[in-house]
């Protein structure tokens, strides 16, 4: 996991501050390369061949670079296919200039299974790629000829006139402009699974997709918030490693706390838990948005204790696996039980599913970066939502229970009060949902709103819907300049 950033043309301008604003992303060393056409810049977080898998690196005749951030989970696959390739490090990232060499951009992509956004340079070309989700951060813009790109918002702002991010299950060329090679497939919902046997794939599907992101060299844990998502998560896991460190926050008393204590005591994690407060929340609220950059109210409620769960648990380990995308496949938020549970619902979520990229994704991705931690999202393996759309919708939403089919799959591997515990979003859980709700509708009076949002509307086009929404905007205007609103993802869901 790491940041990346760097420039296609024929101008060399600066890299160095820009690679210092995504320090956070890289803590283990930042290097940047520059080419005759375009230079290269990468703050790494080591994670794989610790030793060896310094970027940029080029390929074995010295005449292809490449910055990657991510993980590429089948590269031993890959490495097995290509037995008289050079390879000069274990890195995952370097089988993308194996693939390219063999099959250029078009068939290099398609074959990655992983999290990634990556930028590939050539004396020909440059190719940028982002995962088929969007779970990897990437954004671009140009000025006059000049190509910029980097793994946040706030590494472009200064220096192209309109920041846009690259879109998920993309690859771009200069050769060939923007190819589309994935999208959420919405046909697999023709093919269901029998409504006896859906259980079980899910839970054998799921076993895969976490098994193949234990990959790492470093220490690794889970985030286990003691609701159904995480719980999984952290059960598969445990089932995999003899020792599992796990990681719980929330005010005093929260749901969360109590559940993950229940959780742990019943997996046997080393668990861990940090207990924060109203005024620790307000503190942190600058940090937040600064790294979130979103203002959103839904993602913001969710990212301030996604923000000092990270922080917990970066002390002890340098990956994480969470659950988010389980409420997408598996229909989990409140919002969709008017729905019903046919083909409306399956539409939705599928949806959803596509958008995650600036919503929950963005957070997580954010947060982790934040205290140099890498997230990964066993729910979002590619294999694992074709089959998750593959199951009827009516197994998902059943008699009032959302993810009915989900905690059928896992009954046996959890207490009965985690499989059938009321979903409540992160920010509900933790027991810090409404602090700045009541925090702006003191501070913001109806005049000031009423006229402040109409001057942001005139100004960015952006409605702002609430007194929380304008208090988080507030904050967000200290570090982003007003164009950067048309970024901002909105959830359905608060």
């Amino acid at each position: 996991m790491c940041g990346i950033l760097g420039t296609y043309g024929k101008c060399s301008p600066d890299l160095e501050t820009p690679l210092n604003l995504l320090a956070h992303r890289g803590p283990n060393g930042r290097i940047i390369q520059h080419l005759p056409n375009g230079s290269l810049g990468h703050a790494r977080l080591s994670i794989v061949d610790l030793e060896g898998g310094r970027q940029p690196m080029n390929d074995a005749h010295g005449r292809r670079w490449l910055i990657c951030n991510g993980e590429i989970y089948n590269h031993q696959q890959v490495r097995a296919e290509f037995s008289d390739y050079p390879f000069k490090t274990k890195s995952d990232s370097e089988v993308i200039l194996a693939l390219y060499e063999r099959y250029g951009p078009a068939g290099t992509v398609p074959r990655l299974d992983g999290m990634f956004a990556f930028a590939l340079l050539t004396e020909d070309e440059i190719v940028l790629a982002r995962d088929p989700l969007g779970i990897k951060p990437l954004y671009y813009g140009w000025e006059g000829d000049t190509l910029h790109f980097a793994s946040e918002i706030k590494a472009l702002q200064d220096r192209v006139k309109q920041v846009q991010e690259f879109p998920p299950g993309h690859w771009f060329s200069t050769a060939t402009g923007f190819v589309q090679y994935y999208e959420v497939d919405t046909s697999a919902a023709r093919v269901t699974a029998g409504s006896d046997d859906s259980p079980s794939y899910i839970r054998t599907g799921l076993q895969t997709a976490v098994h193949k992101r234990l990959m790492a060299d470093v220490p690794l844990g889970v985030f286990l918030s003691g609701g159904l998502d995480s719980s999984i998560i952290a059960a598969l896991v445990r089932d995999s490693l003899e020792a599992v460190h796990s990681f719980a926050v929330g005010v005093a008393d929260s749901p969360d706390l109590h559940f993950a204590r229940q959780a742990d005591a019943f997996l046997g994690t080393r668990h861990h838990e940090y207990i924060y407060t109203p005024q620790a929340m307000i503190a942190a609220l600058p940090d937040v948005i600064y790294y979130l950059e979103s203002f959103d109210p839904a993602l913001v409620r969710s990212a301030l204790p996604n923000y000092f769960l990270a922080r917990l648990a970066s002390d002890y380990v340098t990956v994480v696996l969470a659950g988010e995308g389980a409420d997408e496949l598996y229909a989990g938020y409140s919002y969709l039980k008017r729905y019903g549970s046919g083909e409306k619902l399956h539409r939705e979520l599928v949806e959803i599913t596509g958008e995650l990229h600036n919503r929950n994704l963005q957070r997580l991705d954010r947060m982790t970066m934040a205290h140099g931690l890498e997230g990964r999202v066993p729910f979002l393996d590619v294999k694992f939502i074709e089959l998750s759309f593959s199951v009827p919708s009516e197994q998902k939403v059943r008699s009032g229970v959302e993810k009915w089919v989900l905690r059928e799959a896992f009954k046996d591997a959890l207490p009965p009060e985690i499989v059938w515990r009321t979903k409540q979003k992160f920010s509900q859980g933790a027991g810090s949902a409404f602090i700045f709700e009541r925090i702006a509708a003191s501070e913001i009076d109806n005049e000031q709103f009423s006229r402040e949002t109409n001057r942001i509307f005139t100004e960015t086009g952006h409605h702002i819907q609430s007194k929380e929404e304008l208090y988080y905007y507030r904050v967000f205007r200290r570090f982003y300049a007003a164009p950067v609103t048309a970024l901002v993802g909105r959830s359905r869901s608060l």
